[in-house]
């Protein structure tokens, strides 16, 4: 008979993860696979080469050394994770397969989606600890089953413990599958690398909600983000601006609130294109409610992104916190319409930290709804008034530029500049002798009256007796 029995730290972190409470849904708990590999392959636990970009990176490490635990944030890494767009567009990838984690991998994602609910979103102080002793031995500091690293660290542990007793990991990966959702954390084929560059603020992992490929659709991908409470101006500026995207074949990223983040996800929803929403709630959640049925559009023709778990109600700190997500994940942030205290400059200003393209659509200098875009734009901002003008500043270089844009041309632009002179002289009223058109235009009789003959051949002046007048009436004739 075997009277084997868990010790007591091993019994109190299996409450919290869930880890006797029975199988769960393996599109809960299982990693993506990465479509490049195949199905049936082994997970890949490294970078992923895309098409075209050469060799991996090298990984980064989920555990760095560092100095002590209450040391300061450490420095996020600009443009760590560059790779040309997949070739065919977002729309073509395909849901990957779930493969299932073994061993110490399930450990650490249990231990993972425990935590998203323990820990909030950008804690830095965590997010370092977790880099250098991992989300197991973090946990257990949290339920007590381990001594921290030292004493220091138990206020800030105390603050994690006040939230035990909730749902534990298990349940909270069920819930996630009842709403066709699953977790993805770092070590993943399907998580987006671009996510390191927060260094300690990164995510724990994402809860996504949609059957494509988070990953690749953060390839390209750009955020349109700015006021909740718009102009028609506004609105009108970043539909049409996803609507452009989208038929570029970019990913349309934003936080689904009303004003411009609705008017940027509508938009790609329009033209049949790709968009995310970035919640600062739980997954499963739909905020603010009076987007439930733009939300289940999203989920059906995009995906929708969470950092807390299932359930988790939104606030405002974790909106502004959000919105270093949507500025790590995308190539750049467009704001559309902010006022100087907008969350959606937290956005840019984010994006500005992490090396991205941080663009502008300026608005009339009178309203303030666009005297935070200005203050961007004075800056280092971009100004742009179009979709190809930010597929420019995100996409290929020297290969993705907007086409040029002048006015119209008129017949007079395409004129010899001699000929041009000598038809600013002809009077718009009445007529002229060719030696007081030659004076006016400061050349000789001759060479005058050649010019004047050109002209006429051309429809622009007309021999009136020994005089020259215009063919047509001043305010009739192309040049005027």
């Amino acid at each position: 008979m075997n009277t084997h029995r868990k010790p007591a730290w091993k019994r109190r972190s299996d409450a919290v993860t869930g880890r006797n409470a029975g199988p769960v849904p393996d599109r809960a708990v299982a990693p993506a696979a990465d479509p490049a590999v195949g199905p049936g392959a082994a997970p890949v636990s490294g970078p992923v080469a895309e098409p075209g970009a050469g060799p991996a990176a090298e990984p980064v490490p989920d555990r760095d050394p560092e100095p002590a635990p209450d040391a300061g944030p450490v420095p996020a890494a600009p443009g760590a994770d560059r790779r040309p767009p997949v070739s065919g567009g977002p729309a073509s990838v395909p849901r990957p397969r779930p493969v299932a984690p073994a061993g110490d991998d399930a450990d650490e994602r249990l231990a993972r989606v425990a935590l998203t609910r323990l820990v909030e979103p950008g804690d830095e102080i965590a997010g370092r600890w977790l880099r250098t002793h991992g989300a197991v031995a973090l946990l257990r500091w949290i339920t007590g089953d381990a001594p921290p690293p030292t004493p220091a660290t138990e206020a800030r542990l105390a603050r994690y413990r006040r939230r035990l007793g909730g749902p534990d990991a298990r349940q909270d990966l069920a819930a996630a599958a009842a709403a066709g959702a699953r977790f993805v954390c770092p070590g993943d084929a399907e998580w987006p690398r671009q996510l390191d560059d927060l260094a300690a603020a990164r995510p724990l992992g994402l809860w996504v909600r949609g059957r494509v490929d988070l990953r690749l659709w953060a390839l390209q991908s750009v955020a349109v983000v700015g006021a909740r409470a718009c102009t028609e101006y506004g609105a009108h500026v970043a539909g049409t601006l996803a609507a452009g995207l989208a038929h570029a074949g970019w990913v349309v990223v934003s936080g689904s609130a009303y004003g411009i983040d609705a008017a940027a996800h509508r938009g790609a929803l329009a033209a049949t294109g790709a968009t995310v929403a970035v919640l600062a709630c739980g997954v499963d959640r739909v905020y603010p409610p009076g987007h439930t049925e733009l939300l289940g559009r999203v989920a059906e023709q995009g995906l929708i992104v969470a950092e807390l778990a299932p359930g988790d109600h939104p606030t405002r700190s974790r909106f502004l916190l959000r919105n270093r997500v949507m500025a790590a994940l995308t190539r750049g942030t467009v704001v559309v319409e902010a006022e100087r205290r907008s969350g959606s400059l937290v956005t840019a200003r984010w994006a500005q930290r992490l090396g991205r393209a941080t663009i502008g659509v300026p608005g009339p200098v009178t309203s303030g709804l666009s005297a935070g875009v200005h203050e961007l734009l004075r800056g280092e901002a971009e100004l742009v008034t179009e979709a190809a003008e930010v597929v420019e500043l995100v996409g290929r270089i020297g290969a993705d530029l907007a086409p040029a844009r002048r006015g119209p041309v008129v017949p007079r632009d395409l004129l010899p500049a001699a000929t041009a002179r000598v038809l600013e002289a002809v009077p718009g009223r009445g007529t002229a002798r060719p030696e007081q058109i030659a004076r006016e235009a400061g050349t000789e009789r001759d060479e005058a009256l050649g010019r004047l003959h050109e002209l006429q051949s051309l429809g622009f002046v007309a021999r009136d007796g020994t005089g020259w007048r215009l063919a047509r009436p001043a305010t009739e004739h192309p040049i005027r």
